[in-house]
């Protein structure tokens, strides 16, 4: 009997409404799977987007999908994904990132999720890291 895979993401209704996350991911059975945050790095390790946060943020869910392929899953066993995004993209931007994601997630049921606008990251010419965990049978 294989094992399947339990995740009930939900908002207390004691908790405010939240716009295109979800506060709880209740994990109940399957295998996790964490993946290191993701920069817009290709294959070869070059440099994707150079100042271009939108190529970036593309590239950077390119790099999460294949991540998650090699271990079994998709994007559909997401439960989480945290963001780090450099201080000087300006916060509107936020929106690409959202828009990009959206073609990846559940909307109906978004991943819980944390963003947090950073100094730097480790390589100077990144504009946004993001890392993942996921669930799944």
């Amino acid at each position: 009997m294989s094992e399947k895979r339990e995740v009930r993401l939900h908002n207390p209704v004691t908790l405010s409404k939240p716009n295109g996350y979800s506060h709880v991911a209740e994990v109940v059975s399957g295998k996790t799977v964490y993946i290191a945050g993701q920069v817009a790095l290709d294959k070869d390790g070059r440099l994707v987007g150079k100042d271009d946060f939108a190529g970036q943020v593309r590239q950077v869910f390119a790099n999460l999908n294949e991540a998650l392929k090699s271990a079994g899953c998709s994007f559909s066993d997401v439960v989480k994904l945290n963001y780090y995004c450099v201080d000087r993209v300006d916060r509107s931007q936020i929106s690409v990132v959202r828009a990009t994601r959206d073609q990846f997630v559940d909307t109906q049921a978004p991943p819980v999720s944390t963003f947090l606008f950073v100094r730097e990251l480790v390589g100077p010419e990144w504009l946004i890291e993001i890392e993942a965990v996921a669930v799944s049978k």
